[in-house]
């Protein structure tokens, strides 16, 4: 794959997992600083690594619920918590990776993303309403 069609497919399952809205106004708030950093993720997160056949995006996404969990990193955590959804993954499943991190990654780390998981589950739940 050219570094142009790994930048493509990367693009489309980033706009599939993550949104049309939220891809867009990453690629729309782009700087100098972030232009490089944006293609990076773009071409290898998204299309070396998303677009793997060996597991499938459902899988991917719960992995990433719990690294997200391990590395104390609750923004990119929210953006995956909300992006699951996308890849099939139900609350229950959610609930089940974050007790499994209370194990391996530690109570208070559990307990700040069960915490954040039910602010976004009550935001969707509002906005369903």
């Amino acid at each position: 794959m050219t570094e142009d069609e790994r930048y493509e497919a990367g693009l489309s399952v980033r706009r599939a997992v993550l949104g049309d809205a939220h891809v867009t106004r990453s690629l729309e708030n782009r700087t100098d600083l972030t232009t490089e950093f944006q293609n990076l993720i773009t071409r290898y997160a998204w299309g070396d690594i998303w677009t793997r056949p060996g597991l499938p995006r459902h899988t991917r996404s719960l992995l990433t619920i719990s690294m997200m969990v391990a590395l104390n990193r609750s923004e990119e955590l929210a953006l995956h918590l909300r992006a699951a959804k996308n890849n099939g993954v139900t609350r229950d499943e959610i609930k089940e990776v974050l007790m499994q991190t209370a194990i391996y990654c530690g109570v208070p780390a559990a307990n700040s993303a069960f915490h954040l998981a039910q602010k976004i589950f009550d935001e969707d739940d509002r906005a369903v309403e």
